[in-house]
């Protein structure tokens, strides 16, 4: 498991402090992104789906085949604002797919089984 950069109290001070403003300073939706980024390392670890949301930050997630060079086979890419509503489960991922927030690529690269990450 990959060593946490933002501590939990950063992290979901930022996530409150997106959630209330609704559109909140860079520096927030970047430390938001990242914790629920390195939240889903967690939650769902391995090596074979790597999630980009540009340019916040990138984690490699979810068990199974791991790859060690070029792009990997499983890439989902998606902004910020796609991705903190995915997160705290404000968006579906069937609904962010039909509106084409997210560029996904791969057999497992759908992370229906493992968002919302956090509620609210």
């Amino acid at each position: 498991m990959a060593r946490r950069r933002i501590t939990a109290e950063a992290g979901t001070a930022a996530l409150r402090r997106w959630a209330e403003a609704g559109d909140a300073d860079r520096r927030t939706v970047a430390t938001a992104v990242r914790y629920l980024l390195e939240e889903l390392a967690e939650r769902a670890p391995g090596n074979s789906v790597e999630v980009r949301v540009p340019p916040f930050g990138v984690t490699q997630c979810v068990e199974g085949p791991t790859h060690t060079r070029g792009t990997p086979p499983n890439v989902v890419e998606l902004d910020a604002a796609t991705w903190l509503a995915l997160a705290v489960g404000r968006l579906s991922w069937d609904e962010a797919r039909a509106e084409g927030r997210i560029s996904a690529s791969g057999i497992r690269a759908d992370l229906t089984d493992v968002l919302p990450l956090v509620h609210g």
